[in-house]
């Protein structure tokens, strides 16, 4: 399991996000990665990406445990990567783009 979560410096994120943020790191042992984007547009794909989570499954359900989660993340994940066509990517999978690239 990944120890470590990307961040944006929490430029957008209220105070008190940041407060239960740190809070959960002290007791997972997790840490954030606070940087700043690289380019411009790094923000744009995340942002994206995030709302593309939020309405095809986070918004859907309402979780008892966290293994629940990680068992609904996984496998919307791997939906994401190998069935659902992404016109980012011309209307192929990522899985399908990567090979193409290889």
């Amino acid at each position: 399991m990944a120890r470590q979560a990307l961040g944006d410096q929490g430029r957008q994120r209220p105070r008190i996000c940041q407060v239960h943020a740190d809070e959960l790191g002290r007791e997972t042992g997790y840490r954030p990665d606070l940087h700043p984007a690289r380019k411009a547009q790094q923000n744009a794909y995340v942002e994206r990406y995030n709302r593309t989570v939020r309405h095809e499954w986070l918004d859907l359900y309402i979780f008892e445990t966290i293994e629940e989660v990680q068992e609904i993340a996984t496998e919307w994940l791997w939906t994401y990567n190998n069935e659902r066509p992404n016109m980012g990517n011309g209307g192929v999978t990522p899985a399908m783009k990567l090979k193409m690239a290889a």
